[in-house]
């Protein structure tokens, strides 16, 4: 499990990211009497003594907004310090309940579309928490050299259409001439449509002037000892060592590999889904599972604490 500080004097809390079918999030504001009160924040409280977090999390919601919670799946665990008290805050991504929601505590309720939010001020732990929900559930890894170059530029547009928003161009051994024309060809695409695109740190610095993201190497994060000067900064992790290092520099997401097993690393030792949901109990940062992964285990992998998945030769099809 990776390590969160908590004191004696830090509060455990449950909170519920309640996210609709149209992708709107419910937010609630602190009532008067409260600390922080007038502030937005996604609804919740605290984990008391004996509970489990998804219990208090059940029963915060019911007590806070009447509404019963039927699917909920674990997220990050982040830890704030207010000026009143420091927090430990589990969070759950919800997506079913029944009833309908009211503010039992007389506090008000607004649906909101994470991009444009129509609400102030926000607590103030939800900044980095909304820049985290606004990552995509799949990550796309290039294989232009493994596959070609036509064929995978052929792909590309019909990945955008079916939904690809983030993009790692990650062509380690392609000549550096070569890999100039494909970050052309790619961006000429992945711009237009929106679509982040970060360009893996293993590629010569020349070629990282056009990106506002970066994805680091495991052996790149090991040998820094502050975040890049990029807008996204990620980073591949195998074990608890390269997990906790993403968190000294601060990375916006992490990928996890080898969860199950490759045909590219046949000798990896997967970590396994299970060892993946431990490694990354109460982890602070959004993580991706990478390794065997197709479509169909986004579900399985999120319930397991994933914030989604990577995928490079099975994203190409």
């Amino acid at each position: 499990m990776a390590a969160v500080t908590n004191t004696p004097l830090c509060k455990d809390v449950a909170v519920a990211i309640i996210k609709r079918g149209d992708g709107k999030v419910l937010f609630a504001e602190r009532p008067s009497g409260k600390a922080c009160a007038g502030e937005w924040e996604f609804p919740g409280g605290k984990i008391e003594a004996g509970e489990s977090a998804r219990q208090a999390l059940d029963r915060e919601i019911r007590e806070e907004l009447a509404i019963s919670i039927t699917e909920a799946r674990p997220w990050v665990t982040l830890a704030h310090s207010y000026p009143h008290a420091s927090v430990l805050l589990h969070f759950f991504i919800v997506t079913a309940w029944t009833g309908h929601e009211h503010g039992e505590e007389g506090q008000r309720l607004s649906w909101q579309n994470l991009s444009q939010l129509t609400i102030s001020p926000l607590l103030a732990a939800n900044e980095a928490i909304i820049r985290a929900l606004l990552l995509p559930n799949t990550y796309a890894i290039s294989c232009a050299g493994e596959i070609g170059e036509e064929k995978f530029m052929g792909y590309l547009p019909k990945a955008i259409e079916n939904g690809l928003r983030m993009l790692q161009i990650r062509e380690k051994n392609m000549p550096p001439c070569q890999l100039e024309q494909l970050v052309d060809r790619v961006l000429s695409v992945t711009e237009p449509a929106g679509v982040t695109t970060l360009i893996n740190s293993a590629i010569p610095v020349a070629q990282r002037k056009y990106f506002s993201g970066i994805h680091l190497t495991s052996l790149h994060l090991m040998k820094l000892d502050q975040r890049p000067d990029f807008e996204l900064v990620a980073g591949s992790c195998h074990n608890l060592a390269e997990l906790n290092q993403a968190v000294k520099l601060e990375l916006d997401f992490v990928v996890l590999s080898p969860i199950l097993k490759t045909a590219s690393h046949p000798d990896a030792m997967p970590i396994g889904i299970t060892g993946m949901s431990k490694i990354i109990a109460e982890y602070p940062i959004p993580v991706y599972a990478l390794g065997g992964m197709t479509d169909d285990h986004l579900t399985e992998m999120q319930s397991h604490g994933a914030h989604g998945i990577a995928m490079m030769r099975n994203a190409w099809k």
